[in-house]
């Protein structure tokens, strides 16, 4: 019998996530070859990871510094209060910003930590001037400037 985790996925499924990881443009016949089996269960164990929320979407990874976004700053930032409604609040604003690519809420020191690509320094002092700083409830804002990155991968150890 298959070793399934606590949500039910097995070997397979995550044969098949690891295939799609690697290259999420796999055609259905290039996936079940890959995985080991036919077209036909192969997609039905696709459209059940998909209804499962375990595979959330499919994207294309797109090279920041090649679309002219070269600058990545991470954002830590405390807040003045730290109860549900401000948390929300700054979440939903943060929600509104493409330049933010990621937020996280975080423990410690700091309420959130953010990611933010911009252009240059002229463009994210916009950023940090025209929006971060205009919001209401915001207590201190540290930002740290990537100078490059050692690692960046979207893909799980699954």
């Amino acid at each position: 019998m298959a070793e399934t985790t606590p949500n039910g996925i097995d070997a397979v499924d995550r044969r098949i996530l690891r295939a799609l990881q690697e290259d999420g443009r796999l055609t259905i016949q290039a996936l079940a070859d890959k995985v080991g089996l036919s077209p036909s269960p192969c997609l039905r164990r696709l459209r059940q990871l998909e209804r499962a929320g375990v595979l959330s979407g499919y994207s294309a990874n797109i090279e920041q510094k090649a679309v002219g976004l070269p600058v990545s700053v991470f954002i830590s930032i405390k807040l003045e209060r730290q109860r549900a409604d401000n948390l929300d609040a700054f979440g939903a604003a943060i929600a509104r910003w493409p330049e933010v690519m990621e937020c996280y809420l975080m423990t410690g020191q700091y309420d959130f930590l953010l990611r933010v690509v911009c252009a240059d320094l002229e463009a994210y002092e916009h950023f940090l001037r025209e929006k971060l700083t205009q919001l209401e409830g915001v207590a201190s804002i540290e930002s740290s400037f990537s100078l490059g990155a050692v690692k960046f991968s979207r893909v799980l150890p699954i």
